[in-house]
């Protein structure tokens, strides 16, 4: 994959930039696919439920509501995502288990980290077109993510 600073240099008027609120968590620190969004606050259900599915090197992004009391992906989920061909998760919450995540080769990006889990009640939506960090993602969107930023593109560039 390309940088994301060569991605916003080649194709300035295609990709949306998310504001700089992320930082990468995961083993895999550079990384791109097809998006699949979910809607959640303070429940990971449905992240669980989805991560537990064949990810063909997707990307889930999830919006969290920007939760910081409770952490949305944690150990267990990573591998999951990994053991189900997941390319990355963008979280707009918290993970947990930072140390354990960093060695597992799935990109990962979040707001920060928090050790609470969340409560499980089933409450999510999937396949919504999401909104956060002054970016509208919509399902079939592409991710291309590293340690410079998070960037969406309506088509695929790489």
């Amino acid at each position: 994959m390309k940088s994301t600073p060569d991605l916003c240099d080649t194709y300035p008027n295609i990709v949306r930039v998310l504001a700089p609120l992320f930082k990468n968590f995961g083993g895999l620190e550079q990384f791109s696919g097809p998006v699949v969004t979910v809607k959640c606050f303070e429940d990971n259900s449905l992240v669980k439920e989805i991560l537990g599915t064949p990810g063909y090197g997707r990307i889930l992004v999830v919006d969290a509501g920007g939760s910081m009391r409770r952490a949305c992906l944690g150990d267990l989920l990573a591998q999951q995502a990994l053991d189900n061909d997941w390319r990355g998760v963008i979280m707009y919450g918290c993970v947990r288990d930072a140390d354990e995540i960093k060695t597992i080769n799935v990109g990962i990006q979040a707001l920060g980290t928090h050790p609470m889990k969340t409560e499980k009640k089933g409450i999510g939506e999937q396949g919504l077109t999401v909104t956060f960090a002054g970016v509208t993602i919509s399902p079939g969107d592409y991710v291309y993510a590293d340690n410079n930023g998070v960037l969406v593109s309506s088509t695929e560039l790489i």
